[in-house]
């Protein structure tokens, strides 16, 4: 091999089609198309933002129907364990006694439960 041999001679640097001043106006032009499309792409952000949440409110509604509907349906068979146990106690004593005692006895535990939650309610540090 020979060193003054033209095919193993280097090849001069490949200098880029892309002048400086091409290479300024490619960069002013992305930084334009960068301002036009962040306030669209914010926009479009917004939009699926409250599509998504619009779509989570749904859902909340319906569970907050359900547990409604449930609670009153609760509450109402609650009202007929306390009729019959009044009935019950009416095969021993006078109907308006068993009645009394037994309102009385929920009155009770209603107020203890709502003792708790007050004390609950103190407890709980509010700012504002």
């Amino acid at each position: 091999m020979n060193r003054n041999d033209p095919e193993l001679q280097p090849t001069p640097p490949v200098t880029p089609s892309v002048t400086t001043a091409d290479h300024d106006a490619s960069v002013v032009g992305l930084l334009r198309q960068l301002t036009r499309e962040v306030p669209a792409l914010f926009t479009k952000e917004l939009a699926l933002a409250k599509v998504e949440l619009q779509a989570s409110l749904t859902t909340l509604k319906a569970g907050i129907a359900g547990v409604a509907g449930g609670a009153i349906v609760l509450l109402a068979g609650f009202i007929i364990v306390l009729m019959a146990v009044v009935y019950a106690l009416s095969l021993v004593m006078a109907p308006w006694l068993a009645a009394l005692i037994v309102g009385v006895v929920v009155m009770v535990i209603g107020f203890v439960m709502l003792q708790a939650g007050k004390k609950t309610i103190r407890a709980f540090p509010l700012q504002a």
